[in-house]
């Protein structure tokens, strides 16, 4: 099986916290939210789409071409 060392990562990261804080879940978040305020502008800011640019959902009249919908 293919180890991503990237997913690996992710999972040190996560136990590590979770034996910093130990595994409380709120105050887990409660440092993270923390470390995030304290980064400021340098987060990326998901800007909202407006009503006409979102993706449509399927027009009724082509579901027999979705089956399973």
């Amino acid at each position: 099986m293919y180890e991503d060392p990237i997913v690996e990562e992710v999972r040190k990261t996560r136990e590590r916290l979770a034996r910093e804080h130990d595994f409380n879940v709120a105050s887990i978040f409660q440092d993270l939210r923390k470390r995030q305020a304290s980064l400021g502008k340098r987060l990326v800011q998901r800007q909202r789409k407006k009503l006409g640019e979102q993706i449509a959902a399927p027009d009724r009249d082509s579901a027999p071409l979705h089956p399973g919908r």
